[in-house]
């Protein structure tokens, strides 16, 4: 066995270490392997001592890293640790507390220390001078520190200020957990910091009260939660002593309990004391700290502390502080405190403590349910949700707050819904109310009636009925429950209740409701956006409208024969096939309803002649024939194509009559009903046409609505025949010439009209009605067939340009239904057709688009535009853009403004004084308005423009001297600030010019205007010369916008102002200093040194020397008479 030889490791093992040469000739090869091993096993031992050590070595290093950390944290300081991730708080916390049972001093010392620091103040207190020092001195030095800027502000960073206060609160509430068992109670430490978070509280740097103010607020929590634990543990041995005293056995358990009774309830009283004293240190001046955001902080601690400990602060010495702050100015303030009352009040165990409350402020409440700020209000109305809840509120007093169901902010009417849907609806704050305890549907019956008792209050208007159940929807179940809605309108005997006026608004709430579910909006939205679904909700529409379409398949046309005859029923009951799943008429195997459905349509639109009624008729059937499927489809079409054979031969019946002399009712409604109709289908009227323009060239007496109508159908068959032949590929010339004809006579006619006067006495509901319906069709005709719209075309022949002539006319019409009074204009059924929006509409069509020459009609327009009312103007102004878009509008812009002086000129002769004072203003006024359209960029990119006006206007100023110089200071004035300096001394020595062999002293008061023009250009030009040299001082700088610079001389930030220590000035109603105030900002020209001042006058010296050269040439008066140092004339003496 020993001879045997022994298997070597792999080669591969070798190859791991390197390995010195040897000679193989000194071995022989069982030695080497002998050899080998012996090698390997020392280098195992070796191997494995060296891993032992590096084991001990590594634990070695950890274990001193560790403590090299928990050193650091150590020796950390307390604002570090709140400064940092707040992570270390509780172990810091846990030291420092070790730290005070061995050396309160140094601990104290370190505690005020990171106090002044968190507060922004590097100020250290040492701890042999902690008995020693006065709080009022230390206080005076940290102030001293502030208005030397020596303090840091944490408020630089918005977010790390907020990490930074959650850590010092986090802090604070676990230094008062922490010494609840001992330093709490020492009447020392905690002592000691109120008095100085107190003091630093009131002092003027707002960061020291800021920061001091949430310490002491956070304390007062804290101090709340020891006094909770404290309560408890007060009930218990109380129990217990109660339970000891009923052995009666007197004994160390019962001496035991009574001690640590007593010992509680001394804690408590400490800890109350310590609240009352920071409450009435603290709070009770900082409630109406200048700082809105210190007063929030207040507001909202007070509401968690009146939550969380009612035996203390549930009383009106407390309550009253949330009451006062309802009428803060500061709209977050009202916010906190009405969310603090709400809490409250969601208690059903503090109501009968805030009765007292409730009786003195509970008008407030109500009235910030109204309040400017939205949210503000919302948060309100939840309050007074509240208060009915308890029914603290009488009902008279709630009739404000239903108006605000129609209010604009959606989010008011909302919250407003909701209150209306809780007390007047579903009753939940009524307890005497008895629930109903039958099916949905019943419940459902009830929510109902109470939703119409409510539309009642707005049965006169459908459109605040809209807002009524858009407020409510989202919360009335009841409004969903189709079935119920359709079984009350279909009973035969229905209840008591119910009269013709519920019908009507139960008819409205079917519709909008409908509306609702499949997602459309019944009120028009704030902004103008298309209202953006998701995927599900979409699914949830399409599910409703399935619904809706089920519930009412097979009671639709019973709903439609009953309500047929009532036109203020038919048209919304009418429309909600719109909303409606026609697709499933087909699945479920109802094809005879829907054709029932289909023919009691065409029936209701030849029942009835009114505009709402009939545009739901021909909706719905449009529909019907769009979105229909196969058979069904073809037999909407087919109901189509009898509406028009009816309706063209009940037309033609109608104009046999009138033209018999007849009654022109039948011809009138007949008329609205095919204008309705041709809104949205063609109706072929080849046949009855003539007929049409027979009867306007032949009975001129008919009335003025019946003209009216016989204008727009044949003006809407035109317009079909046009868009016809645009669409078609090859158009023959018969067809060219038949459109050609009809589009002369329909122009005849209304030229014809143009002549007519309007009315001024007469039936008010057709007054001027025809004038208004000619100046729409006429604008429409002429934009429709503008002559270079078909210009080298085949369709040549279609172009059309009314003469110079007819547009004046045209414009005279259009100027006296500007001038018509709102309660005059039009027929109330059409107003938004007949109304001077529309007028001014068309007009601007007009012009925009080049369908007539605009020379003439824009200026007329444009110098209207300060005598029309806003929406008026607005259209004007919107003109006045899009002609700037086309190009170079300055020959327009002047003849405006010569067109709106000459009215001026016209009434300055007459002896009402007041009427050419006030047209002159209005010229003004017209010239600022355009002038300010170029602001900024606009100044450079118009510049041509803009001098292209005021050399127009000093042409036209001179023109008839001195009569129209006033033309410069009333008109051009405007325009010539626009222009730069260089452009503004160009223009003086112009007009200087023109003067200089005229006598102006002959006419010293005519002349007046054109000095004061030159005074003003002068004063312009000095200002802008004198800002160029202050811009240009220190090198070729850009001059500076907006906000002055602020100055650069302060040292530090400016976070104290000594005017804000009083309590007088801290008030809310005090004014506020600190807070940022928008101040009006005067011009940086005004801001120019003196001396830049006069050495920018020096360059204006020759040009004075070379006017008072002229003067003396020209004038003939004494020169002693005026001094020669005068810059400026003056010409408002005595001429003699």
């Amino acid at each position: 066995m020993e001879d045997e030889p022994v298997v070597p490791e792999p080669a591969t093992r070798r190859s791991k270490r390197a390995r010195a040469q040897v000679r193989t000739a000194d071995f022989t090869r069982t030695d080497k392997i002998e050899d080998e091993l012996e090698e390997e096993r020392e280098e195992s031992s070796d191997d494995l001592q060296e891993n032992r050590r590096k084991a001990k070595r590594n634990k070695a290093t950890e274990g001193a890293s560790t403590s090299a950390a928990a050193a650091r944290k150590a020796d950390s300081s307390l604002i570090d640790v709140v400064k940092g991730e707040g992570k270390e708080i509780p172990d810091v916390v846990k030291r420092w507390v070790e730290h005070y049972d061995k050396n309160q001093k140094s601990a104290t010392a370190d505690l005020l220390s990171m106090l002044f620091e968190a507060c922004g103040a590097k100020y250290c207190l040492q701890e042999e001078d902690i008995d020693m020092t006065d709080v009022d001195d230390v206080v005076v030095a940290l102030v001293n520190m502030a208005r030397r800027g020596e303090i840091e502000d944490y408020q630089s960073s918005k977010r790390g200020f907020k990490n930074f206060k959650d850590n010092l609160i986090y802090f604070w509430d676990n230094l008062v957990s922490e010494c609840q068992s001992g330093p709490l109670f020492d009447q020392s430490l905690f002592d000691r910091c109120l008095d100085y978070i107190i003091a630093l509280s009131c002092t003027p740097p707002r960061c020291y009260r800021q920061i001091a103010s949430l310490m002491g607020l956070q304390l007062v929590t804290s101090f709340i939660n020891v006094a909770k634990v404290l309560g408890a543990q007060r009930e218990t041995t109380q129990r217990q002593l109660n339970a000891e005293k009923k052995k009666k056995i007197e004994g160390p358990r019962v001496e035991s309990l009574t001690k640590r009774l007593s010992m509680t309830h001394e804690k408590i009283t400490t800890m109350e004391e310590m609240m009352r004293k920071i409450f009435t240190g603290l709070f009770v001046h900082r409630y109406r700290d200048i700082d809105p955001d210190i007063r929030m902080s207040c507001i909202e601690s007070l509401g968690v502390w009146v939550l969380s400990y009612p035996s203390l602060f549930l009383q009106d010495l407390y309550l009253k502080y949330l009451g006062w702050t309802l009428n803060d100015k500061s709209a977050g303030v009202r916010k906190t405190s009405v969310l603090a009352l709400q809490t409250l009040y969601e208690v059903d165990d503090n109501v009968p403590s805030l009765n007292l409350f409730t009786e003195r402020f509970y008008k407030r409440m109500l009235e910030l349910a109204d309040d400017i700020d939205i949210s503000v209000s919302v948060c309100a109305i939840g309050l007074v949700k509240q208060l009915l809840r308890h029914q603290l509120v009488p009902d008279d007093q709630l009739s404000s707050l239903y108006d605000l169901l129609i209010d604009d902010p959606p989010d008011v009417r909302r919250a407003i819904g909701a209150l209306v849907y809780d007390h007047l609806i579903a009753q939940k704050f009524n307890k005497s109310q008895s629930h109903s305890t039958g099916s949905n549907s019943d419940s459902s019956e009830v929510h109902i009636i109470r939703m119409l008792q409510i539309l009642k209050e707005f049965s006169t208007d459908p459109i605040l009925s809209l807002y009524v159940i858009d407020d409510v929807w989202d919360y009335m179940g009841g409004m969903k429950d189709w079935k119920c809605i359709i079984q009350m309108l279909l009973a035969d005997n229905p209840s008591a209740e119910l009269d013709d006026v519920d019908a009507t608004n139960l008819i409205r709430l079917l519709f909008a409701s409908t509306r609702k579910a499949v997602g459309e909006r019944i009120v028009p939205a704030t902004d103008n956006r298309n209202p953006h679904h998701t995927k599900a909700q979409k699914e949830i529409f399409e599910n409703n409208k399935r619904d809706v379409t089920v519930s009412m398949m097979k009671t639709y046309p019973q709903l439609l024969r009953k309500f047929m005859p009532y036109k203020d029923k038919v048209s919304p009951l009418v429309e909600i096939i719109v909303h409606m799943n026609l697709e499933l008429y087909s699945l479920k195997r109802q094809e005879q309803n829907f054709k029932a459905i289909l023919k009691l349509m065409r029936e209701a639109f030849f029942k009835h002649g009114e505009k709402d009624a009939l545009r739901s008729c021909v909706k719905a059937i449009k529909f019907c024939a769009t979105d229909s499927q196969g058979e069904l489809q073809d037999f909407a079409q087919n109901q189509i194509n009898e509406l028009e054979e009816e309706l063209i031969g009940k037309l033609k019946s109608a104009i046999k009559d009138v033209v018999n002399g007849g009654d022109e009712y039948l011809l009138l409604v007949n008329l609205k009903r095919l204008y309705e109709f041709q809104l949205s289908h063609r109706v072929p009227l080849e046949s009855i046409y003539q007929d049409l323009v027979h009867v306007l060239k032949s009975f001129r007496t008919i009335d003025d609505e019946v003209i009216a109508f016989l204008l727009l159908n044949m003006f809407f068959h035109v317009s079909w025949c046009l868009q016809s032949v645009l669409s078609s590929e090859t158009v023959s010339e018969a067809l060219l010439s038949s459109l050609v004809e009809k589009r002369d006579a329909l122009l005849e006619q209304l030229e014809y009209f143009l002549d007519k006067p309007l009315k001024l006495h007469g039936d008010i509901r057709c007054k001027n009605q025809l004038a208004y319906r000619v100046c729409g069709i006429l604008a429409d005709t002429w934009c429709l067939f503008k002559r270079i719209r078909f210009a080298s075309t085949n369709l040549e022949m279609l172009g059309y340009s009314p003469d110079e002539s007819i547009v004046k006319k045209y414009w005279k019409m259009c100027e006296q239904l500007l001038n018509v009074s709102e309660e005059d204009e039009g027929n109330r059924e059409y107003v938004e057709e007949t109304n001077a929006d529309a007028v001014m509409f068309a007009l601007a069509k007009l012009v925009a688009t080049d369908s007539v020459p605009k020379e003439h009609l824009a200026p007329e327009i444009i110098s209207h535009l300060e005598k029309y009312g806003t929406s008026v103007s607005e259209t004007v102004k919107h003109l006045v853009t899009s002609l700037k878009k086309k190009g170079d509008i300055s020959s327009i812009l002047v003849e405006t403004l010569k067109m709106a002086y000459q009215r001026y000129l016209v009434a300055l002769p007459g002896n009402d004084k007041s009427l050419s004072s006030k047209l002159f203003q209005e010229c003004k006024s017209l010239a600022a308005r355009l002038s300010g359209s170029y602001v900024g960029v606009a100044r450079t990119k118009y510049k041509a423009e803009i001098m292209n006006i005021v050399k127009e206007g000093i042409s036209y100023a001179f023109s008839h001297a001195p009569k129209q110089l006033s033309f410069l200071d009333g008109v051009v004035l405007h325009f010539v600030s626009k222009l730069p300096a260089p452009d503004i001394l160009d223009i003086m020595r112009g007009v200087e010019r023109r003067t200089e062999n005229v006598k102006t002293d002959q006419d010293p008061s005519g002349w007046r205007p054109y000095y004061a023009f030159l005074d003003t250009l002068r004063e312009k030009y000095l200002k802008n010369e004198a800002v160029k040299v202050a811009d240009g001082k220190e090198g070729t700088s850009v001059r500076r916008r907006g906000r002055p610079r602020k100055k650069q001389d302060l040292q530090g930030k400016r976070l104290f102002d000594e005017q804000s220590s009083s309590e007088e000035d801290d008030s809310i109603s005090g004014s506020d200093q600190d807070a940022t105030v928008e101040e009006k900002q005067e011009d940086d020209e005004e801001n120019v040194p003196l001396i830049h001042s006069l050495k920018a006058s020096s360059k204006l010296r020759s040009l004075k020397v070379s006017k008072e050269d002229k003067r003396d040439q020209t004038r003939t008066v004494d020169a002693g008479r005026r001094p020669t140092e005068e810059l400026t004339p003056k010409t408002s003496g005595a001429s003699s």
